[in-house]
This record gives structure tokens, sequence and C-alpha cells, in this order.
């Protein structure tokens, strides 16, 4: 079974930047679309950003010029580079590829 892991997460001041990783068990980037997600508390869970396996980026329009996402297909690794967060940038993200999540990663934009 593939699986998913998110790591990076953490407390940053407002301004800050952060670097979240998700790492799959098996090559599956090259092969399926990812995206990225986030999930506030009391909130549905939105999408943040995408990637597709030819390299298509996209984003919401509530982080674009301020997050981008970037795989490494030697690694199966997704990188989120998230910079100028804000505190309504706070939320569990996590990543989704073939119908599998990650477990979820804690960001928390504070001062």
């Amino acid at each position: 079974q593939v699986q998913l892991v998110e790591s990076g997460g953490g407390l940053v001041q407002p301004g800050g930047s952060l670097r979240l990783s998700c790492a799959a068990s098996e090559n599956i980037f090259s092969f399926y679309d990812m995206g990225w997600y986030r999930q506030a508390p009391g909130k549905q869970r939105e999408v943040v950003a995408g990637l597709t396996t030819d390299g298509t980026t996209s984003y919401a329009d509530s982080v674009k010029g301020r997050f981008t996402v970037s795989g490494v297909n030697a690694k199966n690794t997704v990188y989120l580079q998230m910079n100028t967060l804000k505190p309504e940038d706070t939320a569990v993200y996590y990543c989704k590829s073939r119908n599998l999540w990650g477990q979820g990663t804690q960001v928390t934009v504070s001062s």
C-alpha cells in the first residue's frame, strides 16, 4: 500500500516561511497528479495547490504568488514552499495523490 507522509509544519511568525514535504513510499507522482490541501478549525478542507504529472501547477487565489509547489520525481517527494505566511494560513496541511491522503502536518502562523 502506497503511503504519503507530510512533514515540515510548525509555528512561524507572520511574514515567515515554511517548506512542507510530501514523501511517497513509491513513485506515484510520475503517474498521478497531486494536490496540497488544508483544513482550518471549523472549516472545510480546501485545495491550496496542484501539480500535474507534466509539471503544470495551479494555486488557490488566496495563496497565489506566495506558495510554490514543486516535485522531485527521483525522490518521490513533492514540496510546498510557503512564503509571506499569514495567520489565516493556519491549518493542517495534507497532500493527496491517487485518492491517497497523508496524515497531515500542522502549520500555525502566529506572533
